[in-house]
């Protein structure tokens, strides 16, 4: 008996134990559960990468602060308790995780979202349930405007490109390099303010180079030793905390954080930067950076200290240093939100108190509720005052921060559109306090300012044979020896190279038009030539020793023509087979038509010569739909509409092909008759010789602009074939006389040349690409060759032939025959017993002398007399 009721104490005390188990492990799957005896429950979902630092510090945070509120709000009659889910740092995962909240915990908010796309997948399913969403790290973004249901709890871009913009015009600085991280969407859309802030206030951004966490540190060291070859000194950085720790030391050891350097983190980066590893920050000395303004507390720092002491052993340490601001910001959010539940639910209760069904108007209502309540929110938090404008938490005020040895120091403040320290307000003079710069100087590094800094020579060749002017043409004066060039080709290179502050000297390349050789010398005399320019053709065997930028002109070859101005043009769409062939169909149509309707029709009835004139009048007229005849048979409407079909598709496609042949000359090339004008000496003949595409067999060389032109204005040439550069010259000079009427792809345009390596190919051809976007790149073409439509075809001025149209013509021609059919139908009704007769006759008398022949040919008889030819009488002998 004793035993037994041992057994059962121990089994009810293992249930109790097994219970409490599973309330403790649920409470610590959903966060801190406020609920009580009386109390209503609002549920949170916290959606966020716990295996992150930022995921454990709001995690831990938000639970902090609920505590706090319900600590002295005891009396209030809701609790809000957290379901907290685990992204693993994937956005699918994030969007799964929110979905399973909504539908099993339902809770009435999320807070969530550490990236772009997880803030995009968080608000659109936000907004299909109207359940608020909340980021604590996702600024601004122009795909999450559209959601009405979305509040974003972090800084305000807006104003920090502002501070950052005027910081930089502060100092003078001109041109800045921009770093970026380049592994997701999240920091190219967020840099997009800073850039535009950068062209409002005419800051040039020199380049924009983007790294990723997974590039190696060769990638690092050999892109900024190219940024160092720009001469540019400012830099600012917009990437993640990873990156930066290993962007620091590589541009420590390459000697860019020493004097003469500058470095501004932006505050999406620096926000995370307090609890940086000594080394890495010992590296980092003189870089300063934007930081969102938290006011120093009693509050804060009680605060901070027993959520230090609340950490698991495992995360105090090295991994976590301090509270971040999204922590603060996620302290205040929770205030927030505990304050607007019961708010909201006081509201609800009031708004249903005359409604029957409470419970259901209660369910409809508390999230909208909820929505307005937070966002109406006006308390001090710990990160100061606590307001949102148009669902974005008002945080317009940045500390900036200078990094010094391993500590930090506040230079000023920047809010309202200006700066100030902690003694004294500066908007008067924008002057901050004494910065310690990169290499522990406070002497203000001069940047690049193009009043400053002097200009770097670049030693550039340029070709020199004036054979096209308006391409390139170069002067030497007999002076002063100074070389000047213009052209097309020398104002694309200019406007190219202008962003990027360089002196150019123009060298004469002496040795003729075989650019192959240029090339070489580019390539083996680095320490005379820096680059080449003007009329040069980017080909692969001189891509083995240079670097080409993007092309800047049209690519491939075409030919140029003399357009026709013979007076009897207008008979070339057709052959002269096509022309007979219709016009026996306008006449046979006439004849069908008159005799069809001549019986019974008095406008088709007269004298021979009427009827005659009325039949052809009338074939004809079916030309231009304008018989006046009135048509009283329908068959030969049926004659009619099938003939005014095929004069319908013939006349099109006449009309087509005139205007094809009025615009572009008609030219066969693989005619003996014809000459090929070139260039003497240009390698594109080569090129020419061995395509399929140009074909001919005589050939004229030229060596000045003015024989290439003429002599095909003369027709010494059939046409002339070159690079389309050349050609939009010709075009441009006698746009009354020629036409571009074929082209081929075969060529890869013209582009300038520069040294192995050489960041300036990326950077002129970026400049390249810019011309190209916004038009003024065809601004210069117009404006240098004086361009007009170059119309082109290719083949499409052959003559129509009969043969294309046999179907036409055949369809036609049965509808005739069948027309005819009908119309002798009659007659030959009446006539068959006599021509049944003669057919008969005609056949017996077929039938006999074929039995003749035959019987002749199988027993041939004695001659008759008939048939013995005459004979002189035999001669006695």
């Amino acid at each position: 008996m004793e035993k037994n009721k041992c057994r059962i104490l121990l089994t009810c005390l293992l249930f109790i134990f097994i219970s409490l188990a599973s309330g403790s492990e649920a409470r610590e799957k959903d966060g801190v559960d406020g609920g009580g005896s009386g109390k209503e429950d609002v549920r949170v979902g916290l959606v966020l990468d716990m295996a992150s630092t930022e995921g454990k510090i709001v995690k831990s945070s938000v639970s902090m602060a609920l505590l706090d509120f319900y600590s002295i709000n005891s009396g209030y009659r809701t609790r809000v308790s957290v379901s907290v889910r685990d992204s693993h740092g994937e956005p699918l995962q994030a969007l799964a995780s929110a979905a399973d909240l909504l539908e099993n915990a339902e809770v009435e908010a999320i807070i969530g979202g550490q990236s772009l796309l997880e803030a995009k997948l968080l608000a659109e399913i936000g907004e299909e349930a109207k359940v608020p969403v909340i980021s604590l790290h996702v600024s601004s973004s122009l795909f999450l405007k559209k959601y009405s249901h979305f509040i974003q709890a972090t800084h305000d871009p807006t104003s920090e490109a502002k501070g950052i913009s005027a910081f930089i015009r502060r100092f003078g600085w001109k041109s800045v390099v921009l770093v970026y991280e380049d592994d997701n969407d999240d920091w190219r859309d967020s840099m997009q303010l800073l850039m535009d802030q950068f062209r409002e206030n005419d800051i040039h951004i020199v380049h924009k180079i983007g790294f990723a966490v997974s590039s190696r540190e060769s990638y690092f060291s050999e892109e900024l030793r190219q940024l160092k070859d720009l001469g540019t000194r400012v830099f600012v950085v917009h990437v993640s905390e990873n990156l930066a720790s290993r962007l620091f030391p590589c541009a420590e050891r390459l000697g860019m954080m020493g004097k003469g350097y500058a470095w501004i983190l932006t505050a999406k980066t620096m926000n995370r930067f307090q609890y940086k590893d000594p080394f890495v920050k010992e590296m980092m000395g003189g870089v300063v950076g934007f930081r969102s303004y938290i006011p120093l507390s009693e509050d804060l720092y009680n605060f901070t200290v027993r959520w230090r002491r609340s950490l698991p052993v495992e995360d105090v340490g090295a991994e976590i240093k301090g509270l971040s601001i999204s922590g603060i910001w996620a302290h205040d959010i929770a205030w927030s939100l505990a304050s607007a539940a019961e708010i909201s639910r006081l509201t609800t209760r009031n708004r249903c108190s005359n409604v029957i069904n409470v419970a259901e108007t209660r369910a409809s209502s508390n999230v909208s509720a909820l929505l307005e309540e937070i966002i109406q929110s006006n308390f001090k938090g710990l990160s100061g005052d606590i307001r949102f404008i148009n669902k974005k938490l008002s945080s317009e005020r940045y500390e900036i921060v200078n990094i010094v040895g391993t500590g930090e120091r506040r230079v000023g403040l920047w809010t309202s559109g200006s700066f100030s320290n902690r003694r004294r307000h500066l908007s008067s003079n924008n002057e901050l306090e004494t910065i310690i710069w990169p290499g522990g100087s406070s002497t203000v590094p001069k940047g690049r300012c193009l009043e400053d800094v002097s200009k770097k020579k670049l030693r550039v060749l340029v070709t020199s044979s004036n054979k096209f002017p308006r391409l390139v043409e170069v002067h030497t004066d007999p002076i002063t020896g100074v070389i000047t060039a213009n052209g097309y080709c020398i104002e694309v290179f200019e406007t190219a190279i202008a962003p990027f502050n360089y002196e150019v000297e123009y060298i004469l390349w002496r040795n003729g038009s075989n650019y192959n050789n240029l090339a070489y010398a580019v390539y083996s005399q680095k320490d005379k030539y820096d680059a080449a320019v003007g009329d040069i053709t980017i080909t692969d065997n001189r891509s083995m020793y240079v670097d080409f930028t993007l092309t800047f002109t049209d690519m491939g070859l075409g030919m140029v023509a003399v357009k026709d101005k013979s007076m009897w043009i207008f008979f070339r769409p057709l052959t002269p087979c096509l022309w007979l062939t219709t016009a026996v169909f306008f006449v046979l149509t006439g004849i069908i038509v008159w005799l069809i309707e001549q019986p019974d029709n008095a406008e088709f009835q007269g004298s021979w010569f009427q009827q005659i004139g009325t039949m052809l009048w009338f074939g004809f007229s079916t030309l231009v739909y304008a018989y006046r005849e009135r048509l009283q048979k329908h068959l030969s409407r049926f004659v009619v509409l099938v003939w005014v079909f095929a004069v319908l598709i013939l006349t099109s496609n006449y009309a087509a092909t005139l205007t094809s042949i009025m615009m572009v000359q008609q030219i066969r090339l693989r005619s003996s008759q014809n000459y090929v004008g070139f260039f003497s000496g240009s390698p594109i003949v080569n090129v020419v010789l061995n395509s399929s595409s140009f074909q001919s067999p005589r050939y004229r060389q030229f060596s000045a602009f003015d024989d290439y032109a003429s002599a095909i204005r003369n027709g010494n040439v059939s046409f002339i074939v070159d690079e389309i550069p050349y050609l939009q010259v010709a075009l441009g000079e006698y746009p009354k006389d020629l036409y571009m009427v074929q082209t081929e792809i075969i060529t890869n345009g013209f582009g300038f040349m520069f040294q192995k390596g050489s960041p300036l190919v990326w950077n002129v051809s970026r400049e390249i690409a810019k011309l190209r976007r916004t038009g003024n790149l065809e601004a210069m073409k117009n404006r240098w060759f004086q361009r007009q439509p170059a119309y082109t075809a290719m083949d499409t001025s052959d003559p129509l032939t009969l043969y294309k149209f046999r179907g036409l013509f055949m369809i036609t021609g049965i509808s005739f025959g069948f027309a005819l059919t009908i119309l002798l139908s009659p007659w030959l009704q009446e006539k068959r017993k006599f021509l049944i007769k003669v057919l008969y006759i005609y056949v017996d008398q077929q039938l006999g002398s074929f039995r003749r022949f035959f019987a002749r040919a199988v027993h041939p008889g004695p001659p008759t007399t008939a048939e013995i030819p005459n004979r002189e009488p035999d001669t006695a002998i």
